[in-house]
This record gives structure tokens, sequence and C-alpha cells, in this order.
């Protein structure tokens, strides 16, 4: 009999049932999130799916499922994109695809700090200095009479009837603006 004494270290490449890969369920879930990415790939435009990392097998399978208009055969190619998804980098296609549906944190925070700074400019003067101060190379003029003709049109907007159209020209070009100061 060979008895033999457990070593701790043997246990860290187990799991907490005592098995040292991972669960038949486990592996389950894994190729269908796998292939629920496979199927958002294939509803993608081909431009999109360019500028992801893809291996050129697993591109034209996904081509390939876009162009089949049977059911039968789209589910057939469906299945297949899941497996080749197995060799893909699929964190980096999932992170990209949530940048794309959602924008990333930066650009949206961003965009609200150049809102912010647009309803500041249209209330406040100082507002207009301390952009200033920050960004010496803007042309003066051209912030002053957009500023100007932003805040005419609020005072229009203020006086408008319940059902009309409010003007939002000068508003937009203001953050325009505010955008080009920030590239």
């Amino acid at each position: 009999m060979n008895s033999r004494t457990p070593d701790p270290a043997d246990d860290a490449e187990l799991d907490e049932n005592g098995y040292d890969r991972p669960s038949k369920s486990q592996v389950k879930r894994e190729m269908h999130a796998l292939l629920d990415l496979g199927k958002q790939l294939i509803e993608l435009p081909p431009d999109r799916l360019k500028q992801l990392p893809l291996a050129e097998r697993l591109y034209e399978a996904i081509r390939l499922a876009q162009r089949t208009t049977s059911r039968e055969g789209r589910r057939r190619q469906t299945h297949f994109v899941g497996k080749l998804m197995r060799d893909a980098p699929a964190d980096e296609i999932r992170a990209q695809l949530d940048i794309w549906q959602n924008g990333s944190r930066e650009e949206t925070a961003a965009m609200h700090r150049l809102e912010t700074l647009r309803d500041r400019l249209l209330t406040d003067d100082e507002a207009l200095t301390d952009l200033l101060n920050t960004h010496p190379g803007a042309d003066v003029q051209q912030l002053r009479a957009t500023i100007r003709a932003a805040r005419k049109e609020a005072q229009h907007n203020a006086t408008l009837q319940p059902g009309q159209e409010p003007l939002r020209k000068h508003y937009r070009a203001l953050f325009q603006a505010l955008k080009s100061l920030a590239a």
C-alpha cells in the first residue's frame, strides 16, 4: 500500500470540491458565453469586424454566417463560429464591444465636463476668463461671439410657447468650439 501524505501545495491547484479542472457545467457555461459572443460578432457590420483581433478563419466564418440565409445553415455556421471563438481573445473582443456599445467612460466624462463648462459660459462671464487662462491660444473674438449668440438663443427659448421648438444652433456651436479646444 502506498500511503501518501497530502501536500498543501497540491491544494492550490484544486478547486473547493477537490477537482483539478473545471466542472462540466463550468465548461458548458464558458462555451455558451463564447457562442453568445460569436452571435454578437455575426450581427456586427464588416468594418467593425475588421477592427477586432480576429483570426482570418474566424473572420471568414463570421462573414459566411452573415451571408447565410437559411435558418438551419445559419444555426450551424453560428455554432461553428462559437467553436472557433475558443481560440480567440474573448476578453479583448468583449472590451471593444463594450466600448462601442457604451462609449468609453473617459469619453463620457469628458463630454460631461464640456457640457458643464458650456452651461457655465452661458451664465457666468468669469468662466470665459478662466477658459482663456487655460487655453491662451483660443480665438477670443469667435468664442465671445458664439457665447453671445447662444445667450440670445437661450433668452429667445425662454419666451417660447409650449409646443414650439427651441433653437439650439449656437448652443451646439459653442459645444463644438469647446470640443475643438479640448482636442
